[in-house]
């Protein structure tokens, strides 16, 4: 994959919208109070847009979206050394972090579509709502938190800019 950092995990990143184009975010099972946008691995041999289909489908149940734009480089960020240790056991290599090819999607049916547990992966998500870029960044983990301000910058022009407050998707909220 051109332009791949040495010693990242290759892996994609998903901003997905609705039709007010709020931010689709899920809270992590194994780190309470974590939430963040789907990501996830690159497969040998795959190429990054499938991928993000695939890890959209695999994390949320979705079908039904459009890509409508893609981050042009690579975006890295280091795992802190709790999280490195245990990811490079996970998965079995050296990786020093994750460089993330991101793209913006926007859903294209309604929500009913969004199954966190849908049988395609095992689930990594407890609840999911839909927010601002801004509440994104905020609730994202530190590490993280670089990453996402790159890609919403990038995406700011198709990005609703109102702050408008998220609409939670779970009996928690």
């Amino acid at each position: 994959m051109d332009g791949l950092p040495s010693g990242y995990r290759p892996n994609v990143g998903v901003c997905l919208i609705n039709s007010d184009n709020l931010v689709f975010v899920a809270s992590r099972l194994n780190v309470p109070g974590a939430w963040q946008m789907p990501q996830g691995g690159i497969e040998d041999g795959e190429e990054p847009k499938s991928a993000a289909m695939r890890e959209l489908l695999e994390e949320t149940g979705i079908v039904s979206a459009e890509i409508i734009a893609e981050v042009p480089n690579w975006l890295t960020y280091d795992f802190p050394p709790a999280v490195k240790a245990k990811v490079n056991r996970l998965w079995g290599g050296e990786w020093h972090g994750q460089a993330q090819k991101w793209f913006l999607m926007r859903l294209t049916k309604d929500e009913s579509e969004i199954n966190l547990a849908s049988g395609e992966a095992d689930p990594e998500f407890a609840e999911w709502k839909w927010t601002s870029p801004e509440e994104v960044i905020e609730q994202a983990v530190d590490y993280k938190r670089p990453t996402y301000e790159e890609v919403m910058r990038t995406f700011r022009p198709y990005l609703n800019e109102n702050g408008i407050a998220a609409k939670c998707k779970s009996s928690k909220c």
